[in-house]
């Protein structure tokens, strides 16, 4: 087999680019922050403790996705994206309905439930003054 004398820079350029390459990867795919890693922790442990509304399996299958999701930079929510989220439930109500609603999400009254007990229910009081009522003069018999 003869020598060709650019084969060694050809080898060198080869692995160089082969490094870059994997150092490329690891950096694409960095370790999960403390804060995700620690929400794992606490996600598995509901999960095991049997307080998820989910069954065990299914669980375990969701925590380990959003640890995933938390490694791929996945999880950073905009901010507002959840006010903007409810807020958008009452487009489809109209008028007066529609006000209530966005009334109840921006600033409820008070708020029961969960979604686990299967809803959170908010609830606003608007304090709607009735008029005054003239006075009749008393019948004279």
């Amino acid at each position: 087999m003869p020598f060709h004398p650019f084969f060694p820079r050809r080898a060198l350029l080869a692995a160089t680019l082969a490094s870059l390459w994997a150092a490329g990867a690891l950096a694409a795919d960095p370790a999960p922050s403390a804060a995700a890693q620690a929400q794992y922790q606490r996600e598995m442990a509901v999960c095991n403790n049997g307080s998820s509304n989910q069954n065990a399996a299914t669980c375990r299958i969701e925590a380990e996705r959003a640890l995933a999701e938390a490694r791929r930079g996945g999880l950073t929510a905009a901010p507002g994206q959840y006010d903007k989220n409810a807020v958008q439930r009452c487009e489809a109500f109209q008028g007066a309905d529609r006000i209530a609603c966005e009334a109840r999400m921006r600033a409820p009254t008070s708020v029961e439930g969960s979604a686990q007990s299967g809803g959170v229910l908010r609830e606003s009081v608007t304090v709607v003054p009735v008029p005054a009522v003239p006075a009749t003069p008393a019948s004279q018999p």
